[in-house]
């Protein structure tokens, strides 16, 4: 089977265009995209897996002349009828086929000389992805809002002897009820607010609770930490719960276009003991980074070489004992636009943003 049309679609062109000054940059004739962060940016958000941590089920050939798309049989249909945009040529390949070695076939038949994979150019591919276009900074706030919707309207009916199970059985059943795929869901009780990624148990939540939502929704993925309280809170936890939004506001200061995000490294290590946390809090966890088509796009580590540009979404989650902070934000030429908003959900305001406060039951 196959379908050919040309390239109708304008977010499908803006996003070919971009792809081809990498062609013309490194001298290549075509370029094989085959992760779930190139493929679904590339199809404005088409659904090309099966299961949530499957490979997909399609490759993209990239060439100066348009694109094309191979994809195994036993999918072409579903993804032509539900998830494609016009403007791609379709190639059907047997479902128990190489992608690859098809991309390779069809590359060379085209007369491709040099074809470019994902590894050969993973910078200059986060580069091309990282200014979101208005369509797609419109379905961002579409899903971050409603993710963080789901998150209060959960949360506000939970109770002490709730298990983190229960929790995030609602949680992840109202993302998959709104059109999206729940990616992660977090809980952790009061038992068990030690762990950073804590993989919701049969443990009850008791008196304090975290819970964190990470919902794709048109290939884009809405991160989202909130906490919950039972009792009143300790003159602890209240200085620890305005310090770590103290961190979290010198990192958002410090993210602006033209910077080096290898450069808030430093940033980040300097705030946590600046706010009265540990010199080496940095070093338990991840502070997340750039986000998008993959949860972080890519996470912030040592040696990264991407640079910050405005129309960038951003999740960053300092944390510490007791408390972290998360939203998905984006980033304009003069700060952020908080997404994952819910009016209902208390707040505070720091350096002029409405960050979450604790719900308090």
């Amino acid at each position: 089977m196959s379908h050919v049309a040309t390239l109708l679609n304008p977010e499908l062109t803006t996003k070919h265009q971009r792809l081809l000054l990498i062609l013309e940059a490194r001298g290549a004739d075509a370029l094989v995209l085959d992760s779930p962060a190139a493929l679904s940016w590339f199809l404005a958000g088409a659904r090309t897996h099966v299961s949530l941590a499957g490979t997909p089920v399609a490759h993209m050939l990239i060439h100066r002349g348009g694109a094309c798309l191979l994809v195994f049989n036993n999918e072409a249909e579903r993804l032509v009828a539900e998830e494609l945009p016009a403007g791609l040529e379709i190639y059907s390949v047997p479902w128990h086929a190489s992608l690859g070695e098809y991309c390779a076939h069809l590359a060379k038949e085209r007369g491709f000389a040099q074809v470019l994979a994902e590894a050969d150019v993973a910078l200059e591919l986060r580069a091309a992805r990282a200014a979101l276009l208005d369509v797609e900074q419109d379905r961002y706030r579409r899903l971050c809002v409603d993710t963080a919707r789901i998150l209060t309207d959960v949360l506000q009916g939970a109770t002490p002897q709730h298990s983190e199970r229960e929790i995030a059985s609602r949680l992840a059943a109202r993302v998959v009820g709104s059109g999206s795929d729940p990616l992660v869901v977090l809980v952790a009780g009061e038992q068990r607010l030690g762990n950073r990624h804590p993989l919701p148990t049969d443990s009850p939540v008791g008196n304090r609770m975290m819970a964190v939502l990470c919902a794709r929704r048109d290939g884009l993925i809405a991160n989202v930490t909130r906490w919950v309280s039972f009792t009143p809170h300790t003159a602890k936890q209240q200085r620890d719960e305005e310090a770590i939004l103290a961190v979290e506001a010198e990192i958002l200061a410090a993210t602006r276009p033209g910077v080096s995000l290898e450069s808030l490294l430093p940033v980040i290590e300097q705030a946590y003991p600046r706010h009265g946390f540990a010199p080496d809090e940095i070093m338990r966890h991840h502070q997340g980074g750039p986000t998008g088509y993959a949860g972080r796009d890519p996470r912030l580590v040592p040696g990264v070489q991407d640079t910050i540009v405005a129309g960038q979404a951003f999740a960053w989650n300092p944390s510490a004992p007791g408390v972290k902070v998360e939203d998905t934000m984006l980033l304009g030429h003069d700060g952020f636009e908080v997404l994952s908003v819910d009016l209902r959900w208390p707040s505070v305001t720091v350096a002029g943003l409405q960050r979450p406060a604790v719900l308090k039951l």
